[in-house]
Order: structure tokens, then C-alpha cells, then sequence
């Protein structure tokens, strides 16, 4: 139980659904926000069990030791925690202002950016990289796929009730809640940035 709370609220806190959600309204109709949700959500998943599995391996064929990514990983995640708490651009925490704009003259922004980069990025795939790595009996990794499941589930339910939730919070509820996630992805990213140069220091 401790794992799969720690796994999940990890990977809810960078997934960071309610900034998404706020970019979604900006880019769809209404009428499109439930099968953009459903879509991007999909997509989201998809993705992250294949990194769950393969990115690992991937990694070891450029010759990545995971402890490099736990260490780069953790400096990527401080960067993103160190921004959210700031305030900084809470709507594009994962994308850029040109990917934003490029989004509004696509018909179809489910993939991309909402999935990839905006959710997917790069602090999401890192973490996944590094909890596989941790899962390494049949129980952890049944717990990491479960964690994965319940932060789609939440992602799903986040855009898909978008329009009201934005409504609820407002700008500044956006902002509190923003400087709330960032500060728990800095605390992961220094377990993260930690672990990674112990484990580099006695390689």
C-alpha cells in the first residue's frame, strides 16, 4: 500500500492534470472536451506502460545506467518543481509557447501536445523509468501498473470534468494547487537526485 500511494501520487503530481486541463479549454469546444479526454488519456497510458517495460532496456542499449537517470532525473524534476512553486507558467508546464500556439491550428490536440508533451513529458517518463527499475519483484511491478492505472483514471476524470473544475478553482485556486504539486515534485526530486549520485559514488 505505501509503494502504490507513493507511486501514484508521484506520477499525479508531474502528470499535473488540472494544468492540462486548463490548456485543453483553451484549445477545444466544449463539445470535444469528453472524447479529447478520453483520447488523451488513452494515449497517456499507452505510452507509459511501454516505457514501464522497454525503457529501461532502451536506455542500456545507449549504455544509460539508471543511476544516471535517477541523478538527471532528479535535477529535471527540482527544475519543474522549482517552476511550479514560482508560478511560472502554470498552463505550459510541460510544453513550449510555440507548441501551445501550433496546438490551437491542429484539429486534433489530444496526442499532441495534450498527451505528449504536455502530459507525457520528459520529468513523467523519467519517473516511470526509475520506479520500474525499483519494481523489481512481480508484486512491485503489479503495484507500478496499478499506479499507472489510477493516475489515467484521475487524469481522465480531471479533463474530462475540465470546464467545471477550472470554473471551482479559478486563477488563484489554480496557482495554490500548482505551488502545492511543486513542492511534492521537489521532494521527489531530491529521493531521486539522492539516490542516483549514491549509487553513481559507489559504482
Amino acid at each position: 500500500m505505501k509503494d502504490l500511494l507513493f507511486n501514484t501520487i508521484s506520477l499525479l503530481t508531474i502528470l499535473n492534470p488540472v494544468a492540462a486541463a486548463a490548456i485543453m479549454l483553451s484549445l477545444v469546444k466544449y463539445s470535444e472536451i469528453k472524447p479529447v479526454a478520453r483520447k488523451t488519456t488513452i494515449a497517456v497510458f499507452v505510452a507509459s506502460i511501454i516505457t514501464m517495460f522497454a525503457g529501461g532496456y532502451l536506455l542500456k542499449v545507449f549504455g544509460i545506467n539508471i543511476p544516471s537517470i535517477k541523478a538527471i532525473g532528479g535535477v529535471v524534476l527540482l527544475i519543474i518543481g522549482l517552476n511550479m512553486i514560482q508560478g511560472k507558467s502554470i498552463a505550459h508546464t510541460n510544453s513550449t509557447e510555440e507548441e501551445h500556439n501550433a496546438a490551437q491550428e491542429k484539429e486534433d490536440v489530444a496526442i499532441i501536445p495534450l498527451a505528449i508533451p504536455i502530459l507525457f513529458g520528459p520529468g513523467f517518463i523519467t519517473t516511470i523509468i526509475v520506479l520500474a527499475e525499483k519494481a523489481i519483484t512481480i508484486e512491485l511491478k503489479i503495484t507500478l501498473l496499478i499506479s499507472i492505472l489510477l493516475s489515467s483514471i484521475v487524469t481522465y476524470i480531471v479533463l474530462v470534468n475540465a470546464n467545471t473544475i477550472s470554473r471551482f478553482l479559478g486563477v488563484n485556486g489554480l496557482k495554490v494547487l500548482t505551488r502545492i504539486m511543486g513542492l511534492i515534485i521537489g521532494a521527489i526530486a531530491f529521493i531521486f537526485l539522492v539516490n542516483g549520485v549514491k549509487e553513481l559514488w559507489l559504482m
